[in-house]
């Protein structure tokens, strides 16, 4: 019988079920992983000296790190707003909820990366949610012009390269495809992926999603390239991408602190 150091790795997922859970489970299935389903104490019975892998979101995440071991790796909160202009191709600051409060003018604001509140533009800092709900005045958020994004694509990076990607939206709307590197637009996405990963090398960890897309200039009516956010891809939907690249860099994202190689220590999440 095998023992925990050689039976093969788990991968746990949250309760609440999505489509890219579903995915996912099947895939680590095929490889032949335990694929459990966390609704309670008792979903961890067993997992000892095994390797543990996470899918769901941080809150759950949160509860079951240290008893399982898990390392999360994140992107740092503020590594949008320190790109050059040539990759976001609008103004942007990190700042706090209560900062945000005060805009008298259209804006777009979004969580660095946790969903505590809604992505959205807000007319003016008096339509922004107020405190409660696992927000205060101190919540970090990302303020930024706002812009229109003509299409838009998932990227999951692992070692600085894109394993797997998806388009997702079109002017804001749910349009989902998979990625052919012989459409030109496609290619183009790409292109650009590859000039930001190379730029941005040892500013992310080396599990990650990044999503970019093609903003359209309202004064001049051109399009450039820009990034729109970098997440963690055991929270990240994974859209059209295909699923078994999406695991490996799942599994790298959220997997045992024994494991996690020395680059990767300062992006762990804390807590």
């Amino acid at each position: 019988m095998l023992n925990g150091a050689t039976m093969p790795g788990v991968l746990l997922t949250s309760a609440q079920e999505t489509s890219t859970t579903a995915l996912l489970a099947r895939a680590a299935a095929r490889r032949g992983m335990d694929v459990r389903v966390v609704t309670g104490p008792g979903s961890l019975d067993g997992l000892g000296g095994r390797h543990v892998h996470w899918y769901g979101g941080p809150i759950a995440a949160a509860r079951i790190s240290d008893q399982v071991g898990l390392a999360l790796l994140e992107p740092p909160d503020d590594w949008l707003v320190r790109l050059p202009h040539e990759y976001t191709r609008r103004r942007m600051e990190l700042t706090t909820l209560s900062e945000a409060w005060t805009a008298r003018s259209p804006v777009f604001v979004k969580p660095p990366s946790e969903k505590t509140l809604p992505a959205a533009v807000y007319a003016d800092g008096a339509r922004l949610p107020r405190a409660g709900d696992g927000i205060g005045p101190d919540t970090p958020v990302l303020v930024s012009d706002v812009v229109t994004f003509a299409v838009e694509y998932r990227l999951f990076v692992l070692d600085g390269q894109v394993a797997a990607a998806s388009r997702y939206a079109t002017f804001g709307r749910l349009d989902t495809a998979p990625l052919h590197p012989d459409r030109p637009r496609d290619r183009d996405a790409l292109r650009f992926a590859g000039r930001l990963l190379d730029a941005v090398a040892d500013s992310l960890p080396s599990a990650v999603t990044v999503d970019i897309g093609l903003v359209l200039d309202p004064d001049t009516g051109q399009e450039h390239w820009a990034t729109v956010e970098a997440n963690m891809p055991w929270f990240s939907h994974s859209y059209c991408a295909d699923d078994g690249p999406v695991l490996d860099v799942v599994l790298r994202a959220a997997g045992p602190r024994d494991r996690v190689v020395a680059r990767d220590l300062r992006f762990l999440r804390a807590g």
